[in-house]
């Protein structure tokens, strides 16, 4: 058995083929492997509790034969003392994981997140945790966290003014990175990574957002779709005019924002009246019925020859996202800011209250999960076909608001009174 010196190492001659491993005599378990390539790598082989185990120390001429052998002394003596060496490198593998890493396995489970909720996760982990997210994880403190998170429920991500609906956003996507980490990473005797979320420090700390009631105001939702037909007749583009008929659909719809930007022709049917959400918040896909109105919408929908959207535009995505200036003109209608989801709310809203639609019935249409364990498990929750009658009765509800305002604009509705 030679002894591995360097001028041996560079003399060893690959083999014809496989590999072959020349052991050194002192110590034991200590050797050379070569290739049939010619790649030369110092390996440590021996015994823990009666198991063999070998280990890669590292390729020549990175490692030197005297590094290789100091490493693969101390591995061996590990291992002659019942220590596995590669527990040891995968815990300290484990205990090395970033926030960044935990992060991008969190977005990279199949099917688990929508696109909205990766787009979320990853603008923080750029911006609000940026000095944090190449850190082990396990470095972030409850300290960290309490003073990160008052920066951003004071001064805001930018130093602007206070964000508390940011700060809140962010520190529970943190928390639930985390408690990922805390269920998938574990130290060599199996204990998890993280013991404690460092975020339950803000527990006393934390804000509670007022919920959102913000809508169209019933004496408003006339003017508004008065507006916004006759803003369509002036349409000067097609941007524009999607802008406009997105806006109106939502009205019509209660549909969420970012599926009914989205909305493509095949997944629609004009002849029988409904449109098919394949994939949902909810997960649950769903065909929703469309009122006389909505069909004559898009009956009148201008069609553009190799989009396959609804609501097309000229931008990279292809179609609208965002109709900010037809919001922008809708809330000086209303005399508040109206936000798209607020129209979801108001279609909510006034199915409820001026049209008597069951409150089950308006969940089913904006596509809620019902919340009952009969509605859940015996109700049809897909084909809502049937439910067309609820759409209608909005539909005409809203026509009829319009046509009152238009009444009162042209002051038919005034009554001259004898002297």
């Amino acid at each position: 058995m030679p002894k591995l010196t360097k001028s041996y190492v560079e003399k060893v001659e690959a083999p014809e083929k496989g590999y072959k491993v020349h052991w050194d005599e002192q110590p034991k378990g200590f050797g050379l492997r070569v290739t049939a390539a010619g790649k030369k790598v110092f390996i440590a082989q021996g015994r823990v509790r009666g198991k063999a185990v070998a280990i890669t120390i590292g390729s020549y001429p990175l490692f030197t034969v005297d590094k290789a052998r100091t490493k693969a002394s101390a591995l061996l003596l590990d291992m002659k003392n019942g220590i596995d060496p590669r527990a040891a490198m995968r815990a300290d593998k484990v205990s090395a994981v970033t926030l960044l890493e935990v992060g991008q396995a969190y977005m990279n489970r199949p099917g688990k997140l929508k696109e909205r909720s990766i787009k979320e996760i990853k603008r923080h982990l750029d911006t609000t945790f940026e000095k944090w997210k190449n850190k082990p994880i396990t470095s972030i403190t409850e300290d960290m966290c309490r003073k990160r998170y008052n920066e951003i429920l004071t001064k805001g991500l930018r130093g602007k003014g206070p964000a508390p609906s940011q700060a809140v956003q962010a520190f529970s996507i943190l928390r639930a990175l985390i408690n990922y980490a805390m269920r998938q990473y574990r130290t060599a005797d199996g204990t998890p990574l993280i013991l404690f979320n460092p975020v339950g420090s803000l527990k006393d700390d934390w804000v509670v957002l007022p919920e959102r009631k913000t809508r169209i105001p019933e004496s408003k939702i006339g003017p508004v779709w008065l507006a916004l037909e006759q803003w369509r007749e002036s349409a000067y583009n097609r941007s524009t005019l999607a802008s406009i008929d997105l806006v109106m659909f939502l009205i019509l719809t209660g549909a969420r924002i970012g599926e009914a930007s989205a909305l493509t022709w095949d997944r629609v049917n004009l002849q029988e009246g409904w449109w098919h959400l394949p994939d949902p918040k909810n997960r649950n896909p769903v065909w929703l019925p469309l009122s006389s109105h909505a069909v004559q919408l898009l009956e009148t929908r201008q069609r553009v020859e190799g989009s396959p959207f609804v609501f097309t535009t000229w931008s990279k995505d292809g179609h609208i996202k965002d109709p900010r200036d037809v919001m922008a003109k809708v809330s000086e209608i209303a005399g508040t800011k109206i936000t798209p989801h607020d129209l979801r709310r108001s279609f909510t809203t006034f199915a409820v209250t001026e049209c008597g639609v069951d409150l089950h019935k308006v969940e089913l249409l904006t596509n809620h999960v019902p919340k009952g364990v009969t509605a859940r498990h015996y109700l049809e929750t897909s084909h809502l076909q049937y439910l067309k009658p609820e759409v209608q009765r909005l539909s005409d509800w809203v026509h009829k608001k319009a046509r009152l305002a238009e009444s009162v604009s042209k002051g038919e509705n005034v009554v001259a009174l004898k002297a």
